[in-house]
């Protein structure tokens, strides 16, 4: 609708200008003599020549003034109209930059949240892989304990009774290497008086 209105005036202006353009070429083609010679000083048709173009331009101005004006007018505001939705959608623009830029620093602090939270959650499972091993451990050295001190103990039985064999064995070779006949019959008397 505002090309509409911004034509209008200009195809009037255009058809104007022609029809100036050429009553100018054919008023300025007349006059002069039979020898082609044209007459000097003011003459009467110069008068209707002047008249007739002021009429013409005067008309011309009354006729397309205000098609010209509203064509302006319409043009300045729809260039206005144009602004201001520029100027509204550079805002929205600006406002949604402005959402943007704080999603990012939301996302940044929430990456950040989520690294701490990581790193927290990989010490903690430190610690308790650390209590864990450290328990599993003493309670390996406990067993280990256990288990040499129960070895410990059957090689001290194992090395009594070896002991004791072996001490036996030499006493008695001991008893048969220095025991006489006299020494044998004294014991026999005395078991036999124990026993009576």
């Amino acid at each position: 609708m505002k090309r509409i209105f911004f034509k209008r005036p200009l195809v009037l202006f255009l058809i104007g200008a022609f029809i100036f353009f050429v009553a100018g070429v054919a008023l300025g083609s007349g006059g002069g003599d039979e020898h082609g010679a044209k007459p000097k000083g003011w003459i009467a048709t110069d008068t209707y020549r002047v008249i007739n173009f002021a009429v013409l331009a005067i008309a011309l101005f009354f006729v397309l003034r205000k098609p010209i004006s509203q064509s302006l007018d319409s043009r300045i505001k729809g260039i206005r109209d144009q602004l201001s939705e520029l100027e509204a959608k550079k805002k929205v623009a600006e406002k949604e930059l402005a959402e943007y830029n704080e999603k990012l620093l939301l996302l940044d602090q929430e990456a950040e949240k989520i690294v701490a939270d990581y790193l927290k959650q990989g010490e903690e499972a430190k610690k308790r892989i650390l209590a864990e091993a450290e328990a599993a451990a003493e309670k390996l050295e406990d067993q280990a304990k256990r288990n040499i001190g129960q070895e410990f103990e059957r090689a001290k039985s194992q090395l009594r009774e070896d002991i004791l064999e072996k001490a036996l064995v030499k006493a008695e070779e001991i008893v048969r290497q220095r025991i006489t006949d006299e020494d044998q019959d004294r014991l026999v008397d005395e078991y036999l008086e124990k026993v009576a």
